[in-house]
């Protein structure tokens, strides 16, 4: 079982940062590892929609599709694969430290099944290392708007 929770200061209200990361298509923009995100259900984002991600992830292509379970725009936001090599539930929080600074929290579990169970205290710190990198580069981006 992988668990990994990382967090962000962002300074930017919470209504900005929240839109920006719960919009799929800007997801290439700040995620290190995807490539490509492709709807598969009409916009916009709701509970039950669907979005196929091309990634790569320790040397390897992956293609999943997320299904969103849970949606509090402004609020939170999670997705579970619904196919895919590792079965995966993503969540995003946002909280308002101020008017203009939002702290986000990106919580990745799962249980990697095409990979050997020896790897995965490798695999939660690959995981939590890339999704800090993510967060940066998301910070970086608003910051910079």
């Amino acid at each position: 079982m992988v668990d990994v929770i990382t967090e962000i200061n962002i300074n930017r209200p919470i209504s900005q940062v929240s839109e920006y990361a719960s919009n799929p298509d800007h997801a290439p923009e700040w995620y290190v590892n995807i490539h490509s995100a492709e709807w598969r259900s009409p916009k916009p984002l709701s509970i039950g929609s669907q979005i196929a991600f091309k990634a790569k992830f320790l040397g390897r292509e992956l293609a999943y599709v997320y299904e969103i379970v849970e949606f509090v725009p402004g609020k939170k936001l999670v997705m579970q694969t619904s196919q895919g090599p590792f079965p995966m539930e993503t969540t995003y929080t946002w909280k308002a430290i101020s008017d203009n600074q939002t702290r986000m929290i990106l919580r990745n579990k799962g249980n990697p099944m095409g990979f050997s169970k020896i790897i995965t205290p490798f695999m939660s710190f690959m995981m939590k290392k890339a999704n800090m990198k993510d967060l940066k580069k998301i910070k970086e981006i608003l910051e910079n708007l």
